[in-house]
């Protein structure tokens, strides 16, 4: 899965730590696919008894949703305006896409601060008060500092 950009990058040589397809690949528990015609069909309010006068339109919206392996979730959609271009997998490719470029800034997030932490260095706290204590007192008084990572 390199894109234009992955290539570039790695081309250049940049290799500091980074989000790549492959992590966020690593992150997806499961996928799941539906339109928004089967969303209505199997919502519980059962305000589509009536197919006969259903929308069109429910059927070229795809939705995408992506279990990551924390559990959350981040949906992607693909909205089609021709009916006559309507390609269900073609739908489900642009909302998975869709979904993937919303894991992008969540492990951006992550990945900052594991950085930002390593930089730091650890960082211990007095078990009584809660509050920030030198290295050197956690050192010296182990009994009554945790550390941090």
């Amino acid at each position: 899965m390199n894109s234009p950009i992955q290539l570039e990058i790695e081309a250049k040589g940049l290799t500091a730590p980074r989000v790549t397809p492959a992590d966020i690949e690593a992150e997806i528990a499961s996928e799941h696919f539906f339109t928004a015609r089967d969303g209505a069909k199997c919502a519980p309010c059962g305000n589509m008894r009536d197919y006969a006068n259903e929308p069109a339109a429910l059927k070229l919206l795809t939705f995408c949703v992506l279990v990551l392996r924390n559990g959350f979730t981040v949906t992607g959609e693909s909205a089609c305006a021709s009916p006559e271009n309507f390609d269900a997998e073609i739908g489900r490719k642009i909302a998975r896409q869709n979904a993937v470029n919303k894991v992008w800034p969540l492990l951006g997030f992550r990945l900052r601060d594991r950085l930002v932490r390593e930089a730091r260095g650890p960082r211990f706290r007095c078990a009584q008060t809660g509050a920030y204590v030198t290295e050197e007192y956690a050192l010296a008084n182990p009994a009554t500092t945790v550390r941090e990572s």
